[in-house]
């Protein structure tokens, strides 16, 4: 396996932790509000991920985490007069809703900020004796000059970062790049601490849950959205690298961003579309589809154009698979288990390329041409068709994408005769009437 490396710039093998195992954590949502269809591009990228590993034989432990605490939730319960686990459960249910839909492998752990608390306070307690933070009237921030190599992440360094920040009203701050890792708060929900009530800041909630749920502090891959590469994923290797000594994840793995023509898609802009609409709309096979189309670093267009592409490859997969089932049955054969299995590796070699899905894809269509090249046969040779019909089933199976069977029963064989026979007459109105029935049903 090999995956590109946002820390070295490069394309490196995987080389895991521990033989044969590999540990996942990607950033979850700040749960305020649904999740718009750019947030499921993660989900999808690092499911698939999860299963091109399982594929190769890799048991993967895979965590992400839901931030239950932030100001934009504790702002939306007060607006609502409800209690902020009331927002966050609401927003969390609504995300499994979308994970589920999208044929997500269930998660091994989903942690949440507010279960996470006694941890974090112990943290960030560790980074203000080794005076890495400091504490200013209830507040603490950490410095990011303690760190020597702050910026390795993000390829930046330190003082350009500082020429291009803006001026702050909160000067209490000693560098503009320092970030608050407790915030004293007199509104909302807040936790007792050795500096007064407060919450914690963003950026030391994952560095913790990862120490938590893995029962280490070094794992084998970070990932999330390039959006997040700086500052939150840079912010969390400096805090791993003071009070652990190491960058937190060997590989830094980040996805490109769903964009419009209009740019990057962002709640904040206003040019969203909800997760759940779109899959309501389209179905989670074309979704998924559509969101693995492009290499998952590069940024993907969002737009009717793009998705009826993918809608129409889709559709040349369905179609053939289809016949293949309808034939069978009413030749009454039953498929062998086989599998083309020099196709299969070539789509396994794509993926094992940085998940290099557009290569995959075609790996897919030549064998969907091959397949239909065995169903056009006058005999045709079931061991062939069963060979290449399953080695699409595998290869989309790691796609996470899963394609109803077409089951006929013996009115619906009558049906598909009927059509056969008039067809071969040349009665083309009794065959249109009999092909329009069987269109209805989705058996054509």
């Amino acid at each position: 396996m090999k995956l590109y490396n946002s820390y070295t710039l490069k394309t490196e093998e995987f080389v895991p932790i521990e033989e044969g195992k590999v540990s996942m954590y990607v950033c979850g949502p700040t749960v305020y509000n649904h999740a718009h269809i750019g947030n499921a591009r993660p989900i999808v990228v690092f499911d698939t991920l999860r299963r091109t590993f399982e594929a190769l034989g890799y048991k993967v432990k895979f965590v992400s985490n839901f931030t239950d605490v932030d100001d934009k939730i504790i702002n939306k319960a007060l607006e609502e007069g409800v209690s902020e686990r009331e927002i966050a459960d609401r927003y969390i249910k609504a995300y499994n809703d979308v994970r589920n839909s999208l044929n997500i492998v269930p998660l091994d752990v989903t942690p949440r900020v507010t279960e996470t608390m006694d941890e974090i306070i112990d943290f960030i307690g560790k980074l203000v004796e080794k005076g890495n933070a400091y504490v200013i009237d209830g507040d603490v921030y950490f410095s990011v000059e303690s760190d020597p190599l702050y910026g390795e992440l993000s390829h930046q360094k330190l003082e350009d970062l500082n020429a291009g920040a803006r001026v702050e009203t909160n000067d209490q701050k000693r560098n503009p790049q320092d970030f608050a890792l407790w915030k004293k708060t007199e509104k909302g929900i807040k936790w007792d601490s050795p500096w007064g009530e407060g919450r914690p800041g963003w950026h030391t909630e994952c560095v913790v849950m990862i120490g938590k749920e893995f029962n280490s502090s070094l794992i084998d891959i970070h990932g999330g959205g390039k959006d997040l590469k700086f500052p939150h994923h840079e912010n969390e290797m400096a805090q791993s690298e003071c009070v652990h000594h190491h960058r937190l994840a060997n590989y830094w793995i980040h996805n490109g961003m769903l964009e419009t023509k209009g740019g990057k898609m962002s709640k904040s802009l206003g040019n969203t579309q909800w997760a759940k609409d779109v899959i309501a709309q389209y179905g989670s096979n074309l979704v998924r589809w559509f969101l693995l189309s492009g290499k998952y670093r590069d940024s993907l267009i969002y737009d009717e154009e793009t998705f009826q592409a993918a809608k129409t490859e889709l559709a040349k997969i369905e179609t053939v698979l289809k016949q293949v089932e309808v034939k069978s049955q009413i030749a009454g054969v039953t498929l062998s288990d086989a599998f083309n299995e020099e196709k299969y590796r070539e789509f396994l070699n794509q993926m094992e390329d940085d998940l290099n899905t557009p290569n995959a894809y075609m790996v897919i269509f030549d064998t969907v041409k091959l397949l239909n090249q065995s169903l056009r046969t006058r005999e045709i040779d079931w061991n062939a068709v069963a060979s290449n019909y399953n080695a699409i089933q595998k290869m989309l199976e790691i796609l996470g994408v899963f394609i109803d069977k077409t089951i006929l029963d013996e009115q619906d064989k009558k049906i598909y005769q009927d059509w056969n026979k008039a067809k071969a007459e040349k009665d083309f109105e009794t065959a249109d009437k009999y092909r329009n029935i069987l269109m209805e049903k989705g058996i054509l």
